[in-house]
């Protein structure tokens, strides 16, 4: 198998090797990339420039950064020139297929829509990974890597360092623990975006830069020119590569939530927002989820439960009571609302901070695995830590793909029902089979595709142009489960 690569041996299919089992290399030793807990981990990262420096730099102090790639070598070239000995890749389906067999543990912090692809890749061939938020761009590329997770039994962690903070800790305890009685409402709400949205799609087709390799960046999206608006940083407000403010943020500030209320699939959502352009992200947006009651819990009851997003300076009326002058968004630009029958419970993004409007101070039992320094690394070495571990003894990871999956379903959930906002109705929808149960085989939808605003002679003009009307069941089919690009393709969902 040395000389066969990754993508020859997917494409052969596995009745050719009826009876050959490849088992994940952490159960088996070190000739096969497992790390002993003494030993260091051999680290790939792709996506460098970025958030992947931060978790980089969480990563290095401990353990070994052995390959990295980055389809923009300019962004990327300060942590590239940190690792002289590693391996440097602009394609990581080159680097997986050259040097697989050197290293135990991948880090993916690439655009959002490219993270399914690379992440998924990387766990068939046995690999620990780190993936940054959102997990994934869409539903089904979320379920799917939830899935691989189980089957190939690695370690797994989204890049949500709040899910490992004694704050989110401590926000589970004291709901569990009876302290804030039943929450049938919450509301969160974050004060981005903070990178360009709402904008029309750019006309200008700009040269590409020596330093980009625009067509590995577009990846399994639909190509479009190259354009500065996209790239680098700023990709996250276009929907062809990011998810936006909620996309983004959700992650961090709803982790505590679905933590908490033990959330699973909603069954009701409903979108609103500013302008909706077919191309970006809008200004601001607004969501309901509505979740089915749960299991009651010993102490506390799980009831029905109304969840509310606000971005873009969207904020939630301030709670009776709520101190005069006090401001209702934290400094870090998230906040979370729990509305108990018994009191209302109030945290930050991350789930940092909580505090009882009441002002008591909660004594609940900690039941909450804690991790240290989880804001300042602890997050990523929690990660390390478990990969280091067999399936059999491994303490799971507090974000591992069986707790952020579900809650990034959540989240792109949230953009869909923002994006399906002028079908005009509440979506009902089917978690399990992830389809919408109320989009008729006949209804259509059309979006501004741009928003052309003039002043004539001081009078204003309203000229918005349309896309052509399509199909809304096909069209909310497509963002559930993308259609990629031709020449990428993600592996097949396990059964």
């Amino acid at each position: 198998m040395t000389n066969l690569s990754r993508r020859s041996f997917l494409k052969t299919g596995a009745a050719a090797f009826a009876g050959f089992t490849i088992a994940p290399n952490i159960i088996l030793g070190k000739s096969h990339g497992h790390a002993a807990p003494t030993d260091k981990l051999n680290i790939a990262a792709v996506g460098i420039g970025g958030m992947g420096n931060s978790n980089i730099k969480n990563m290095e102090t401990t353990d070994n950064i052995v390959a990295l790639c980055d389809v923009d070598w300019k962004y990327s070239k300060d942590v590239m020139a940190r690792f002289p000995n590693a391996k440097k890749y602009w394609d990581y389906r080159k680097m997986y297929d050259e040097i697989g067999s050197t290293f135990d543990a991948v880090l993916c912090a690439t655009a959002d829509h490219t993270h399914a692809i690379i992440t998924s890749d990387a766990m068939t061939m046995g690999k620990h990974v780190y993936t940054q938020k959102p997990m994934t761009h869409s539903v089904y590329e979320t379920r799917l890597l939830t899935k691989l997770a189980n089957k190939y039994k690695v370690a797994t962690q989204m890049g949500n360092q709040g899910s490992s903070s004694e704050g989110t800790d401590l926000v589970c305890e004291w709901i569990w623990n009876g302290e804030i009685g039943e929450v049938t409402k919450v509301e969160c709400a974050t004060n981005r975006p903070i990178w360009p949205q709402g904008l029309n799609a750019p006309e200008a087709v700009m040269r590409v830069p020596k330093t980009l390799d625009w067509d590995l960046f577009t990846g399994p999206a639909k190509m479009r020119p190259f354009n500065e608006v996209y790239h680098p940083w700023n990709w996250r407000g276009w929907w062809d590569y990011g998810t936006g403010a909620l996309g983004d943020m959700a992650c961090h500030i709803m982790q505590p939530v679905v933590a908490a209320l033990k959330l699973g699939y909603p069954t009701k959502i409903q979108g609103s927002s500013t302008l909706l352009l077919a191309d970006c992200a809008p200004n601001a947006q607004r969501v309901k989820f509505t979740f089915p009651a749960r299991d009651n819990m010993p102490k506390v009851a799980m009831p029905e439960v109304e969840v509310y997003w606000y971005d873009g300076g969207i904020l939630p009326d301030r709670p009776a009571g709520f101190p005069d002058g006090k401001e209702l968004m934290p400094g870090n630009g998230g906040l979370v609302i729990f509305h108990g029958t018994k009191d209302t419970l109030i945290c930050s993004c991350y789930g940092q901070d909580p505090w009882l409007l009441s002002g008591r101070v909660p004594n609940a039992p900690k039941v909450c695995r804690r991790v240290e320094n989880a804001m300042r690394g602890g997050h990523e070495q929690d990660w390390i830590r478990a990969c280091k571990e067999s399936p059999e003894n491994r303490v799971e990871t507090k974000s591992n793909f069986n707790i952020s999956g579900p809650l990034n379903e959540v989240v792109v959930m949230g953009v869909l029902a923002v994006r399906l906002q002028t079908l005009n109705k509440e979506l009902l929808w089917d978690g399990e089979n992830m389809e919408f149960t109320n989009i008729g085989p006949n209804e259509e939808i059309r979006i501004v595709k741009k928003d052309d605003f003039k002043v004539v002679d001081g009078d204003p003009k309203f000229n918005k142009i349309y896309t052509d009307p399509v199909n809304a069941q096909q069209f909310a089919r497509e963002l559930i489960k993308h259609n990629y690009r031709e020449g990428w393709k993600l592996v097949d969902m396990p059964r």
